[in-house]
């Protein structure tokens, strides 16, 4: 399945080393598993979003190690993707960005033309062939029409996905230069949260979290506090959470976390992973 990270350090610019190469079993190695795209997103100074992303696997791209060695940036959103919807492309390659944020997904839903449908004009948003990026328009679309609240697009938008397409998951983290949300829906995959206080648990040592599928390193966090959103625990601290169900994370421009169960009902039409087309096949098919 595909992999998702973000972190967040606002209001300072941290220096975040993604190691893609290096680890027994890095992000580079889990992208031989997960082979069909590569991507991080961040903000530069001026707040613009800035995506170095390529349609081939962590492995295979050196360039990518070298540029994910020195980033910096208030947040970050980084993905590794398993294609179920769309060619593997640039274009279909994660994360995305739309009016000034950033957005990865994990997992997949059916009934495109359903969701095209529903976007309208909107679809002029979409560039790719994937449905993480139409979920994407859709919260958008649902953000300005509650006034730029992104937590209420996130629910409204997946809401409307809930009742009226099929889905297997879909898990969020989505950006602003301040800001982050992280959504995990259904039960499917999951999705889990740390709060790290500056210097970790052991104090005054930079973050470093090492797994099967990503080492990240900031030397600054030493002396400075971030949360963590990844698909999996990154390291043996106490201090992981697990998101539940339905459940809206936001992380705002003081590294305060709130969070509430935005959708509480069930898919109207869950998939099971037998209904979702394995990469191979989805290469094949487009």
């Amino acid at each position: 399945m595909c992999r998702l990270f973000g972190l967040s350090a606002d209001p300072h610019r941290v220096h975040a080393r993604f190691w893609l190469l290096e680890a027994p079993d890095s992000l580079a190695e889990q992208s031989r598993r997960n082979p069909d795209g590569t991507g991080l997103g961040f903000f530069d100074p001026d707040g613009e979003p800035v995506l170095d992303k390529q349609a081939i696997a962590a492995f295979e791209d050196a360039a990518f190690a070298r540029e994910a060695r020195h980033l910096s940036s208030t947040t970050f959103v980084s993905h590794v993707r398993w294609a179920t919807t769309g060619v593997v492309a640039p274009e279909n390659t994660h994360p995305f960005a739309m009016a000034g944020r950033i957005m990865a997904h994990n997992g997949a839903i059916g009934d495109l033309p359903a969701l095209e449908a529903e976007l309208g004009d909107e679809l002029r948003l979409v560039h790719g062939k994937t449905d993480s990026e139409r979920i994407f328009a859709l919260i958008t679309r649902e953000t300005e029409r509650n006034g730029g609240d992104v937590g209420a697009g996130i629910t409204s938008a997946v809401g409307w996905i809930a009742d009226n397409l099929p889905v297997f998951a879909v898990n969020i983290v989505l950006a602003t230069p301040h800001e982050l949300w992280a959504l995990r829906y259904p039960e499917t995959h999951r999705l889990a949260v740390l709060e790290r206080e500056a210097g970790g648990p052991h104090g005054y040592r930079p973050l470093h979290h090492s797994s099967d599928t990503l080492r990240v390193h900031a030397a600054e966090l030493k002396e400075r506090p971030c949360v963590v959103v990844a698909s999996e625990h990154l390291d043996d601290s106490a201090g992981w959470r697990e998101l539940d169900v339905g459940e809206l994370l936001h992380v705002d421009a003081d590294l305060n976390v709130t969070s509430r169960i935005a959708i509480e009902r069930p898919p109207a039409h869950l998939l099971t992973r037998d209904q979702i087309a394995p990469a191979g096949d989805a290469r094949a098919a487009h």
